[in-house]
């Protein structure tokens, strides 16, 4: 069963023809939930994903080594979305998407990071799916 999903996954990713409905009903690790999520949004936003603007920021970890004092001093911050969408629209000067498996839940420093980034006027969105994330990309684009 792994094999098949690891292939699955993988044809997915090298754009063979793979519907996302097949992904869905797998169980996918977060890390390829947005792995999935953003060759997507490349295949259907290629201009804005070739300029870089869908960004992962590699904060996974900064929850277990925030107390150490240089990786707090080069502007570490727990909490922080998976993917940040750095496209200016809707009165939003970006879109900050946290990612999660349909049984995952959101840490503490999420939930507050998202408060924080909706309390100065930015758009904050969970998304538990590839459903999810591309219905929150195109109405946030469109």
């Amino acid at each position: 069963m792994e094999k098949k999903h690891s292939n699955t996954t993988d044809q997915f990713l090298r754009g063979k023809g793979v519907s996302i409905s097949e992904l869905e009903s797998m169980n996918i690790s977060e890390s390829t939930l947005q792995q999935v999520c953003v060759a997507e949004f490349a295949r259907l936003y290629p201009v804005i994903a070739s300029k870089g603007l869908l960004f992962h920021v590699p904060n996974q970890y900064a929850g277990k080594i925030i107390k150490h004092g240089t990786v707090k001093a080069n502007g570490v911050c727990a909490g922080v979305s998976d993917l940040i969408l750095l496209v200016p629209k809707k009165g939003y000067g970006c879109l900050c998407i946290e990612l999660k498996t349909p049984v995952g839940v959101s840490s503490p420093e999420q939930r507050a990071w998202g408060k924080a980034v909706e309390s100065v006027g930015q758009k904050y969105v969970v998304c538990k799916s590839v459903k999810d994330f591309m219905r929150e990309v195109n109405s946030y684009l469109r």
